[in-house]
Formats: structure tokens, sequence, C-alpha cells
């Protein structure tokens, strides 16, 4: 895997992208516009065109904060490629999305498992016009900042299920708003139209208990009937949740383990 190294920010929020980087760009954001419009949900497309990222070149942080300051009080924070739990649920805490300031090579286009500049801002950013979601992140991070560790490894699966890998109900069909589809063509086609996958109706104590892997296709997704109860679900006591499921433990696997996966 190619070891990346995050881009310096001036004291402006400007990064020093090259000319590669840009073209990398280009081609990412081009190919998945095509592959989202029909599949991701309407606040997801509606963040998109507010944001207006520009196609033939990497947008600069001022310019994506501009949007989501002014829809919902939230703002990029440039980081390292990858930081601690302490420091990614304080960033949410106070309304601050962690965006890593590098950029995939060529050679990793179609996946990369650190979250990248494309990850985060194409994938995250345009849910985070829309105020449930917004809410929802937030108070998540809030709870994350306090929670012991083995709490957090709980809070981890509900992040996962509707952050990065949530679908939701949309005037009958199953939309993606999940910031982890949505950055990948090929897990945006498989989550919408594979059969291979289980789509599971939202249940919070399911999602807590639900163990995942970050470098397979998902073989199980979690569908809200629409995005308010992401507000509704922030304003519940989840930690007493996060307790129960931890009483109850984990559920069994729908994968291999990762030493068995390529056995045979």
């Amino acid at each position: 895997m190619t070891q990346y190294h995050s881009k310096p920010v001036s004291e402006y929020g400007h990064i020093d992208w090259d000319q590669d980087e840009h073209a990398v760009w280009h081609e990412l954001i081009t190919r998945q516009q095509e592959v989202v419009k029909t599949r991701a949900c309407q606040a997801y497309l509606d963040g998109l065109n507010m944001l207006n990222l520009p196609t033939d070149r990497l947008p600069q942080l001022p310019e994506i904060n501009r949007v989501l300051q002014r829809e919902t009080g939230w703002q990029v924070e440039p980081v390292p490629a990858l930081i601690s739990f302490d420091r990614f649920f304080a960033l949410l805490a106070d309304k601050k999305f962690p965006v890593a300031t590098f950029l995939r090579r060529r050679e990793e286009f179609d996946y990369l498992q650190e979250p990248d500049f494309f990850h985060e801002v194409y994938g995250h950013c345009a849910m985070l016009t829309h105020p449930d979601f917004a809410a929802f992140t937030h108070v998540y991070g809030q709870l994350g900042a306090k929670a012991t560790p083995k709490e957090r490894s709980y809070l981890a699966r509900l992040y996962w299920f509707t952050v990065e890998f949530g679908l939701v109900q949309e005037q009958g069909q199953t939309k993606i708003y999940g910031g982890g589809i949505l950055s990948s063509p090929g897990e945006t086609l498989y989550a919408s139209e594979s059969t291979i996958p289980k789509r599971e109706p939202f249940d919070i104590m399911q999602v807590l208990r639900t163990p995942y892997r970050i470098d397979i296709m998902q073989p199980i997704y979690y569908v809200l009937p629409d995005l308010s109860q992401l507000y509704q679900l922030s304003q519940r006591d989840v930690m007493a949740l996060v307790w129960q499921a931890m009483q109850d433990g984990l559920l069994p696997p729908l994968f291999q383990p990762k030493e068995q996966q390529h056995a045979g």
C-alpha cells in the first residue's frame, strides 16, 4: 500500500495541490457524479448542488466552509491521514469534520483503505448541509468524547452503519446517504443493485451489535425510513442503548475472519 503524507495547509486554509492531483480529482469526481445521480438520496444531491464542487481542480477548504457554515454551522478541519479517537470525537463535538489533506494516487484509484480528501469531501460534506444529519453527527461527537474505549467500539458501529454506509427509504426506493458508499463507484453499485448484501430496516440495537470489516464490500446495510430518524435518534439516550448492547453482546459476523478470507 502506498504511503501517504498530508499536505501542508496555509494560514488561509489553502492547499497547494499539484497538476497530477487535480487530474486525479477530475477523473474521480466526473466518474462518480454519473454513478450517484440516480442512486444517492435527495439530501445528498441537494448538498452537492450547494457545495458546487469544481470538477477541473480540487476545492479549497474555505470554499467548502462557506457553504457548511451557512447551512448548518459546520466546517471542515484539515488533519493528518489518521487521527486518534480522542481528536476525532472532539472535532465532531465542535462541529468540525476532519478532512485528510492527501489525495489517492492513480494506482489506488478505485480503493483506498485510509479516508482521503475525495472520500471526506465528496463522500461526506454534502450530507453535512442537511440539518438532521448534521445534528446527529454533532451529538455523536459529544457522546464519543465522553465514552470509554469499549463504549466507543459500540458507537463506532453506529457511525459505520449510518454516516459511512447508511441507506434510506425515499419515495418507495432505497437510496444512499453513507459517505463510504458514495465515494466508491463499486460500492455505490453494489449497495444499490447487488443481490448479495442484506438490507435490513434500521434497528439501533441491531446496528450497535453488528460486527463489520473495513476492507470488504459490506454484507449488510441498514435502511432508515427517512433522514429525520437521525435527528430523533440524536435526542434519545444513546448511551443507555450502548450499555444494553454491551450486555447483549455482538451478533454473529456475516463475513469470514480476515485470516481465512483467502484460504482455499
